[in-house]
């Protein structure tokens, strides 16, 4: 009996420790480009390992993609008023977060020229979201924002964006990234270097762009997973 005992015991504790662990929570905050290379990319790459969560999608988002609806996070400000909401709940701990914005930060009124949040604001902006985030110990990736190539963005769109207003932004972001001690993806350098075709309109990409750019996410998220 005690030896049969033993068994059983041995047989569970065996099984127990080759059982596959249960994914882990990734939430995903960005804009519409997190959107097109999440579902179904870098859902499918990282299943397993991470079930993807996001703002609340009811597919409104989709709809324009222009317009920051459903999980389409929009601009820094938005950004930090939707995670002070989300961190004011005690039972929100994912297991690491992805953040980027900055494409709607730089849309330029058509009238006044002045953009929708200006530099200093984004500085800020960003600067309390991480101490928000650090503070709740989630780990962050911030992801730096992708490309606009002001001919093809002046061809495709009557409102505006330029390429020296990303480049500001993306410097700030860095910087506020080093203070905080975060990790940073690089998806700005790795997208620009995927060929003069890669665009589907005027910031968004097509297919086999999303396709790589989620294999690349995947790829930083588990070297980073896999260190000491």
């Amino acid at each position: 009996m005690k030896k049969n005992a033993c068994y059983a015991l041995l047989v569970f504790v065996v099984c127990t420790a080759l059982r596959p662990a249960p994914p882990k929570t990734l939430f995903l905050l960005g804009d519409s480009i997190s959107m097109q290379y999440s579902s179904p990319y870098l859902e499918n790459m990282l299943a397993g390992k991470y079930t993807i969560l996001r703002k609340q999608e009811t597919g409104e988002g989709f709809q324009n993609l222009d317009i920051p609806k459903g999980s389409n996070l929009g601009n820094s400000r938005m950004a930090l008023a939707y995670i002070r909401l989300k961190f004011a709940e005690n039972t929100f701990r994912p297991d690491l977060m992805t953040l980027n914005c900055g494409l709607h930060d730089i849309k330029r009124d058509t009238a006044t020229g002045a953009p929708a949040v200006d530099a200093a604001e984004y500085r800020t902006n960003l600067a309390q979201i991480f101490a928000i985030v650090k503070k709740r110990k989630v780990p962050l990736v911030w992801i730096r924002t992708t490309e606009v190539v002001d001919s093809i963005h002046r061809k495709n769109k009557g409102f505006h964006r330029y390429a020296q207003d990303l480049e500001q932004y993306n410097a700030i972001a860095d910087e506020e990234v080093r203070k905080a001690g975060i990790a940073s993806i690089d998806l700005y350098s790795f997208t620009k270097g995927l060929g003069a075709n890669r665009f589907a309109d005027h910031v968004h990409y097509k297919e086999e762009v999303k396709a790589l750019q989620a294999a690349y996410i995947a790829g930083f998220l588990q070297r980073h997973e896999a260190r000491p």
